[in-house]
């Protein structure tokens, strides 16, 4: 704080300034107590920002299990489906859109690309494309294409076949060497798989390039399932049943048997990790709101708190007297949500359906947890966020009169600088003019002997 000079006791000996020091503080006492106060309310609010935080988080877990037996996601472990095959080969996979069942798939065969490869090998710096420098690309239901090479050079040629992006793609194969040069056979394909691909490649003119091809037609896969045959121009049939997909390895053969169940592992551990979820901020309340004398908490006795832990336990029973122990879910005597898992997969096998509807459904278990987490942290009207808000507002009260403290203090030390400047400044004079008269009284002295 800024205050007048003074001089430091050179007439009386005294250190003024540690007495005004310690008279400040002796006075600035209150408002080292609202200070106090200030800092408790600040780690109270921080608290209660961390029990809305969670409460947030929570309603939004919650969110992803309400309404589940409807949605559409892919991602809800309460509609995904777990879907397997017995051969390696033949990859299978569902969607929520999918229906519990079990099929057999026969692979007649797999997809191909259209292929040529041209019989006569060459070096990269020949020549080879006749009498131009340009070749014409042929496709199905498609222009003709003319594209350009540089110098007509086995190198330029497959650069230009890909550079082109038409849908084939070139590489070159080498297959030895003559007299000591490499040679190289070109092979060119379709980017993709089908009988639709088919393609040519010959010199401007129309004539052959390199003695000619040999060609692998392009086809379509083919399965069966139950005598059906299905084709597709890739190796993937995508929603070959509703909601389900088969991918075929280039190298599948034979059969696989295909069985699309409901995934109980999954949707167990979406309810553990959320029960789980639950118990960290019980836990976190009771940190919080602890009266141990040994730990007590920063929100000790908090009702507020309190209350949001009691409704969170008894979202656990639903409304209509009955108990969500069935699924596995109870409260224990330490206040805490169990998850078996035993008994959750037990109901859930009897009646998958119930079980999701106990879980997910309007008015259930989600639903009731993010009712209350919804309205304890609503950002207008919750029990948490107002509680925030009244401790935010103490705080600005409690800094607005801390500051008022500041200018008393300030004008105090003024005051009190200046008082000890005037006493030393007169007790400075004072004992100028002793020195004077005492001088006086020795001249006096000296004169009358």
């Amino acid at each position: 704080m800024a205050g007048t000079s003074s001089v430091g006791g050179l007439a009386s000996g005294l250190d003024t300034a540690s007495l005004v020091n310690q008279l400040i503080a002796l006075e600035a006492r209150s408002q080292t107590k609202l200070k106090t106060q200030v800092s408790s309310e600040q780690s109270k609010v921080g608290a209660l920002q961390k029990v809305n935080t969670a409460l947030q988080a929570l309603s939004t877990a919650a969110g992803g299990f309400t309404g589940a037996a409807s949605s559409s996601s892919t991602t809800n472990p309460w509609t995904t489906l777990k879907a397997t095959s017995s051969n390696a080969a033949v990859a299978i996979s569902a969607t929520s859109a999918a229906a519990p069942g079990q099929f057999t798939v026969t692979v007649n065969q797999t997809a191909l690309s259209h292929q040529l490869a041209f019989t006569e090998p060459h070096a990269r710096t020949d020549v080879v494309t006749g009498a131009g420098t340009s070749v014409t690309l042929t496709r199905s239901g498609q222009p003709d294409l003319t594209i350009s090479t540089a110098n007509g050079t086995l190198d330029e040629l497959a650069a230009a076949i890909n550079g082109a992006d038409a849908g084939v793609r070139a590489t070159l194969v080498r297959t030895g060497s003559a007299s000591g040069v490499d040679q190289y056979r070109l092979l060119v394909e379709s980017s993709t798989t089908g009988a639709g691909q088919a393609f040519g490649l010959t010199d401007a003119g129309g004539a052959d390039l390199m003695g000619g091809t040999t060609v692998r037609a392009g086809r379509d896969a083919s399965i069966d399932i139950g005598g059906i045959t299905a084709t597709s121009s890739t190796n993937t049939f995508a929603d070959l049943v509703p909601g389900v997909t088969v991918t075929l390895a280039s190298n599948a053969t034979g059969t696989a048997d295909i069985d699309v169940s409901r995934d109980a592992a999954k949707q167990s551990d979406a309810v553990k990790g959320f029960v789980d979820q639950i118990n960290a901020l019980i836990t976190q309340i009771g940190s919080f709101t602890s009266n141990d004398k040994n730990a007590k908490g920063v929100l000790a006795g908090d009702s507020t708190l309190s209350s949001l832990a009691s409704r969170l336990q008894d979202a656990v029973f639903p409304p209509d007297g009955t108990s969500m122990a069935k699924y596995g879910i109870q409260v224990d005597r330490f206040g805490k949500v169990t998850f078996d898992p035993d008994k959750f997969a037990s109901s859930f096998a009897a009646d998958p359906v119930a079980a999701a509807t106990a879980f997910t459904g309007p008015g259930g278990f989600a639903d009731r947890v993010k009712g209350v987490a919804d309205t304890s942290s609503d950002r207008f009207n919750g029990s948490i966020t107002a509680a925030i808000n009244s401790r935010t507002s103490t705080i600005s009260r409690l800094n607005a009169s801390i500051a008022d403290w500041d200018d008393r203090l300030a004008l105090r030390r003024s005051n009190l600088e200046r008082q000890y400047t005037q006493l030393e400044t007169t007790l400075s004079q004072l004992q100028g003019q002793q020195s004077w008269l005492t001088s006086q009284l020795k001249s006096l002295q000296s004169s009358t002997q």
